[in-house]
């Protein structure tokens, strides 16, 4: 049986389509978006944060979004607001974002826990995260799932998703039909209907039984009731995972 890693990696790069333009960041979604390549969608176009486009090293894996290697093999050697631009302009379908919380409409906070003037924790804040939210086309979070990071309510909206409910994002002003298209953790996948622009099951990894979705969440989770079991990571994809990730950089 796959790793929780090793099946989040491989859920998420499923989700990837061919001749689309994906924003990646280094760790998972990298070997995410490398797996789709070296799959399913040979023209995927990825966009890295520190300026690079079509970057694929072929060394070592990047250990950050602006390091040398992500611009290995690429078209453009740009800047971050360069490609942060391409976002803003329509350009990019996907975008990978990460949280150290999540509520039920899709909101990440990457700032702080707790009060601002008081607070528990001081996280790293945004970077490039509110841009990716905000402008790309759909948003695949990818995040390990309990009911610390599953909450009801954040202390602070670090980068956008549904706000409160359909429509909310569009009258703030961001652009109509973007968002948070899916949640990827360690149990399963998640959506977010257009109905209710709620968090809700999609999809479990084999194994995993659906009252741990319940039981890790601080918030009621809907269900899907059409939801399936995901097919697990085949030996093809692991093979390639573990080629492009030989020294656990990633993958442990």
């Amino acid at each position: 049986m796959a790793t929780d890693m090793e099946r989040m990696i491989v859920a998420s790069s499923r989700l990837l389509e061919n001749n689309k333009s994906v924003f990646v960041g280094t760790g998972m979604p990298l070997l995410s978006a490398v797996l789709a390549q070296r799959t399913h969608a040979p023209g995927l176009l990825t966009i890295y944060e520190g300026g690079g486009v079509g970057g694929q090293p072929t060394g070592r894996l990047p250990i950050q979004v602006s390091e040398s290697l992500t611009f290995q093999n690429g078209i453009i050697v740009g800047s971050m607001d360069y490609v942060m631009s391409l976002a803003q302009a329509g350009f990019v379908e996907y975008g990978f974002l990460g949280g150290a919380e999540i509520d039920p409409y899709g909101n990440l906070n990457t700032t702080v826990i707790g009060s601002w003037e008081n607070p528990k924790v001081r996280l790293p804040g945004s970077g490039g995260g509110a841009d990716i939210a905000s402008f790309c086309w759909r948003t695949i979070i990818l995040m390990k799932q309990d009911k610390r990071k599953f909450t009801p309510k954040l202390d602070f909206i670090t980068s956008p998703g549904y706000f409160d409910g359909p429509g909310a994002r569009e009258s703030r002003g961001l652009p109509a039909d973007t968002g948070p298209y899916r949640v990827v953790t360690q149990l399963g996948v998640y959506g977010f209907p257009k109905e209710t622009r709620r968090l809700t099951l999609l999809h479990l990894y084999e194994g995993v039984k659906l009252e741990q979705v319940q039981e890790n969440s601080g918030f009621a989770i809907d269900i899907d009731p059409n939801w399936s079991y995901l097919p697990e990571p085949t030996q093809e994809e692991l093979k390639i995972l573990y080629t492009l990730d030989p020294g656990g950089i990633v993958l442990g």
